[in-house]
């Protein structure tokens, strides 16, 4: 097997420069699956880029989404705090950023892509990414949030959601308010999409991160880790197949 390949794509939005990173297998010639990946708060780091490598393998073209633009590369949680902000409480800007990444994945000349199976998945801040992607209409077969934030302004947006939907949650996740599962379950069942909600007992947020260690709050779960992209991967082989 080769060596995967990161490869920056470049375009712009509202005339500001933004890089998101391509990652691939330069040896699969066949057509692959598409997936746009939104990273938690912190953007584009080369922990993003391993999580990405380590979900395409010869599977996948992920493109590492660029949501703050090429100059913005937050180093710290107040940094990503300010980054973060305009675009939670700005939705459609973000589905502007996250549509524009889409396009990028689709458009770039790297590796041949096949158009047709297109997913998104994101993690804390970027699993609202993937479901706000969703529910502006994308041509998706699925979403994926991965303890990620739930809430919608708008939930009658559901009704535009064109593939499947999986939220994977930290039942003790004391920063996805609990209220908000109950909302997201009434907003996806109302749009008659074909959704799931896991929440994994004894998980709090980031529990896919290796780096989290604020116990109560934000931890690294192995098990959990590996139960939740589990499910992400069975449900993208159903929806792809």
């Amino acid at each position: 097997m080769s060596e995967l390949r990161v490869a920056p794509v470049r375009y712009d939005i509202d005339g500001q420069s933004y890089e998101s990173r391509l990652v691939y297998d330069p040896a699969v010639r066949d057509p692959r699956p598409g997936l746009v990946m939104a990273p938690n708060w912190m953007g584009i780091t080369a922990g993003a880029e391993e999580i990405a490598r380590a979900l395409a393998g010869q599977r996948y073209v992920i493109l590492i989404a660029d949501l703050y633009g090429q100059a913005v590369r937050p180093q710290n949680a107040d940094q990503a705090l300010a980054a973060m902000t305009p675009l939670k409480e700005d939705r459609a800007l973000l589905r502007r950023r996250m549509q524009a990444a889409l396009k990028a994945l689709t458009e770039q000349s790297e590796v041949v892509l096949d158009k047709a199976r297109l997913a998104a998945f994101g993690f804390c801040f970027g699993g609202c990414c993937a479901l706000d992607l969703a529910r502006d209409g994308a041509p998706l077969k699925a979403a994926v949030s991965i303890h990620g934030t739930l809430d919608s302004p708008n939930p009658a947006d559901a009704a535009n959601i064109k593939g499947a939907v999986l939220a994977l949650d930290g039942a003790d996740d004391p920063l996805v308010p609990r209220e908000h599962l109950e909302s997201f379950k009434r907003e996806m069942s109302a749009a008659k999409v074909d959704w799931q909600l896991t929440s994994y007992g004894g998980a709090v947020h980031s529990f896919t991160d290796p780096q989290a260690n604020n116990p109560g709050k934000q931890q690294y779960n192995p098990k959990v880790a590996r139960r939740a992209y589990r499910a992400m991967n069975d449900l993208l082989d159903e929806v792809f197949a």
